[in-house]
């Protein structure tokens, strides 16, 4: 009984605490404290403290600007938040970090309530499955949050997906419970079934919403460490501009029911709605390290820059317009590729000066191209045009780009990851100098590793010196190591787009051939790769086709010198 008593003191004494940090005299419910968490960060930091040590406990956070937590301008400081969980409570950023030099964040979990989708069950399916009824499950966000945003569908039994996404032409709530989806395409012969099991993008946020959960944006140095995230309205950690920035050990999957703040008929079926891991623009590329990244709506890790499209050039002066802003500086050594997918010997930004708006011509060259709709648009993209000056002549005809080389992530590290059960690639890299070593990918609905630059998206660059070894690639959809170059105007680029490649000691499982896939390459090194393949594709792949190839061998070289 003394025991039981004295117990029961301390309990009282520790909510009490968190009452009084909370500046609440009510106790915690269920789901999270109402805890200003930004208030009592700022609060040690003012007083001087390097070392700030959150009090652990489950917090309820209002978002403040949109965002739940912002750390900006910080230097030499350490965020400690070993047993802490942030429930956001809007739709909205839970953490910005900005313009911060050797910080450390540690041990943070972040979660939201309401969450960022909703999940049900398919109830019926018109006869040429484009129209949709679903009931959603109890505990989850109602039929009036729904919005038109990564609408999956999972098999009831093993609770990975049936099919790659559906991009709904109308989302309509039918009631508290119940919505209808109407897809602009479908057939009978489409694999969703009745029964089913679905999930689309949801939002609450009174105040207005801003994307992803963790944004970094400028940083040197800076160090995410043990930072587990359960559900974003986008990507779960972008970071743009930032300098050698390291993820240690975080982690990114669907939420157990046990661990579960709030009560659900039915188990999460997602993480995030988007990417996991995403940095663009870097100077120094980002380390992943010992990460995780499951059952998200789209990439695991993309590490990429811009590119910005040449409509003109004349002597050592091209004519660009920016993909959106122009990230070159006088100085920047530039990557430049011209539209039929070669790739000229590098060279250096003397100067740049604004040259007025996008042309009629210009325009009406872009809308033909091979490019997402949003950039093909007109409304904020490849609208604003500049003089970019060279250390030496080229001569790149329209439709071909320029990045920084400097500013693509060179220098990356993606070391020791878990990563899959998502609806597109596992690791998509398009910088140099890094490495992909003893990472597990396992049941992408895409490539396992993909090496690419992406015309579709302007994301640059091309790749070099390069290490591909000790992975181990499990039952994915797509080639399970694929290394391309597509050009602007279509088809694969000659050899010397990738540079000094080195693809060695992976291990391909339960994929169908071929198992690596190398393209516009020169100075490849391809060897001892473990490839136990479930026999050929049923159809080949594109990339294969444009080759002119009859046959999927276990591995495959196109355009490649040595």
């Amino acid at each position: 009984m003394i025991t039981r008593t004295i117990m029961n003191l301390k309990t009282f004494f520790c909510l009490s605490l968190l009452c009084i940090l909370a500046g609440t005299s009510t106790a915690a419910p269920a789901n999270g404290t109402p805890f200003d968490l930004q208030g009592f960060i700022d609060r040690e930091l003012q007083a001087g403290k390097t070392r700030v040590i959150v009090p652990p406990g489950r917090y309820r956070v209002t978002p403040r600007n949109r965002q739940h937590l912002v750390l900006r301008g910080l230097r030499d400081v350490q965020i400690i938040a070993d047993g802490v969980e942030m429930i956001c409570t809007e739709t909205t950023r839970a953490l910005t970090v900005q313009s911060c030099t050797n910080v450390l964040v540690r041990g943070l979990v972040i979660d939201y309530d309401p969450l960022p989708f909703t999940q049900g069950r398919i109830t019926s399916l018109s006869a040429d499955k484009k129209v949709h009824e679903i009931e959603l499950f109890e505990g989850y966000p109602p039929a009036e949050a729904a919005r038109n945003f990564k609408y999956e569908i999972f098999r009831p039994d093993t609770r990975t997906l049936r099919t790659q996404d559906h991009y709904p032409q109308k989302v309509e709530a039918i009631d508290h419970r119940h919505l209808r989806v109407s897809n602009s395409s479908g057939s009978a012969n489409d694999p969703e079934q009745v029964g089913d099991l679905i999930v689309i993008g949801t939002e609450y946020a009174p105040q207005g919403s801003i994307p992803h959960a963790v944004e970094c944006n400028g940083n040197v140095n800076v160090r995410l460490e043990s930072i587990d995230l359960f559900a974003s309205n986008c990507f779960g950690f972008l970071e743009n501009n930032c300098d050698g920035s390291t993820y240690l050990r975080c982690r990114i999957d669907r939420r157990t029911a046990a661990t579960d703040p709030v009560r659900r008929a039915d188990a999460r079926l997602r993480s995030l709605d988007a990417d996991a891991y995403h940095s663009k623009h870097a100077i120094k590329g980002p380390a992943y390290l010992e990460c995780t990244a499951r059952f998200m709506g789209d990439d695991c890790v993309n590490i990429c820059g811009d590119y910005h499209l040449i409509t003109a050039s004349q002597g050592t002066e091209l004519r660009v317009l920016a993909k959106h802003t122009l990230n070159l500086q006088p100085g920047d050594e530039v990557e430049l590729v011209t539209y039929d997918g070669r790739r000229l010997p590098d060279a250096r930004v003397v100067s740049l000066k604004p040259a007025g708006n996008v042309l009629d011509e210009e325009r009406a060259f872009i809308s033909k191209q091979r490019m997402d709709a949003g950039l093909r648009s007109g409304k904020g993209a490849l609208t604003k045009a500049w003089t970019v000056t060279l250390n030496r002549a080229v001569e790149i005809p329209l439709g071909g780009v320029i990045c920084s080389a400097n500013r693509i992530g060179n220098g990356f590290a993606v070391k020791g990851c878990t990563f899959g059960y998502n609806r597109s690639r596992g690791i998509l890299i398009k910088a140099s100098r890094g490495e992909v070593s003893n990472n597990r990918i396992e049941g992408c609905e895409m490539s396992g590793i993909l090496v690419a630059p992406e015309y579709w998206w302007l994301e640059a660059g091309s790749s070099s010196d390069l290490v591909i070894t000790g992975n181990q690639i499990t039952a994915c959809k797509g080639i399970p190591i694929l290394v391309e170059a597509i050009a602007g105007q279509g088809g694969i680029a000659p050899a010397g787009a990738h540079q000094n490649l080195t693809i060695t000691g992976n291990t391909v499982r339960d994929c169908p051939a071929p198992g690596i896939v190398v393209t516009s390459t020169t100075g490849l090194r391809l060897e001892n790769n473990h490839l136990l393949l479930t026999g050929t594709r049923k159809e080949l792949p594109g990339i294969l086709r444009q080759a002119g190839l009859k046959e999927a061998k276990p591995e495959v070289q196109i355009n490649c010198l040595p």
